[in-house]
């Protein structure tokens, strides 16, 4: 029989909470997702589409991660294979990338089903031929935007762009700025930064030996800044990030924190907006927090499980 210590099992248990009722509350609003049926494809609002990519996100990751008990996992299924149909079963992305094949949303949208297995067969084709062009290669974009055309790319098999290396030391993060000119947008760019190198945590190595050691010594610091200023939204991505590193460290009484500030529904709120009780009028702000902690809950429990048992994979909830 396995046994864990008292903060890892701490951890474990409200990561777990945390996680499971997040995914509840969005499964419960799953409507709220739905795409409008009313406007031309290329007219469909692109919040969206990163709304309804952000849930494939949260449920993916509970299935990659496969900690949650059974009728979590379930929950995590019918709500991947929802924003899959959603999609049209990819049609959707691939009529997206057709109509303006310059944007690089559809495919960042469409790696989050490609890893959890969801392929289109002509969405496949269509991205491959784009990446080819030399106009792939010159995308306007912040560079922490570049990062996730370069994860989505590599979860559809593309090769990386011979600037791979160098996209890093163009953020925010790679230049390892004075920690206290953190504002709120960088911040969101450090995290993202670090979801992108790691594929979400699935390769810790990908985070390069220098922001590794940055982010050991500057991230205890911010998670307490955005704890004591109840940024539930910003802790929960810094919670993210710490499980991302290769020697993370869980932040066990910020996760209590978390939780007591989760409602009862489930839902997370955002920490800047007071929710509304109707559910329906809180999701507008309130579903990507909630989302954020779905995933944060189910990355904690497998790397607390990881770190507990050395060789552990995962774990059944």
């Amino acid at each position: 029989m396995t046994t864990v210590g008292p903060a890892a099992a701490t951890t474990i248990r409200l990561a777990h909470q945390v996680s499971d009722a997040a995914l509840e509350w969005l499964g419960r609003m799953r409507t709220s997702f739905a795409l409008p049926r009313d406007v031309a494809d290329h007219e469909i609002p692109g919040d969206g589409l990163k709304s309804l990519s952000e849930l494939a996100l949260a449920a993916g990751t509970v299935l990659r991660t496969a900690v949650a008990g059974p009728r979590t996992t379930q929950t995590a299924q019918e709500l991947m294979d929802f924003a899959w149909r959603e999609f049209r079963g990819g049609d959707l992305l691939h009529q997206l990338q057709r109509h303006t094949p310059a944007a690089t949303h559809p495919r960042e949208i469409y790696g989050h089903f490609a890893v959890a297995g969801y392929r289109h067969e002509g969405l496949d084709t269509l991205c491959a031929r784009l990446d080819r062009l030399r106009a792939s290669r010159y995308t306007e974009h912040v560079p922490n935007r570049r990062l996730a055309v370069l994860g989505a790319s590599r979860r559809l098999g593309l090769p990386d762009p011979p600037d791979a290396e160098e996209l890093t030391a163009q953020t925010w993060l790679g230049g390892r700025p004075e920690p206290w000119m953190l504002d709120t947008n960088n911040a969101y760019g450090v995290t993202h930064t670090v979801f992108h190198l790691t594929d979400w945590g699935a390769r810790p190595e990908g985070l390069p030996a220098d922001l590794q050691e940055y982010l050991e010594q500057w991230l205890p610091v911010w998670v307490e800044v955005f704890s004591e200023t109840r940024s539930w939204d910003l802790l929960a991505e810094f919670l993210i990030v710490d499980v991302c590193l290769e020697r993370p460290r869980f932040y066990d009484h910020v996760w209590e924190r978390l939780a007591e500030a989760q409602r009862a529904d489930g839902m997370v709120p955002n920490g800047v907006t007071r929710p509304p009780s109707d559910p329906e009028h809180a999701f507008l702000n309130h579903h990507h927090p909630t989302i954020v902690a779905a995933v944060a809950g189910s990355l904690t429990v497998l790397r607390a499980l990881q770190t507990a048992v050395p060789g552990a994979s995962r774990s059944a909830g």
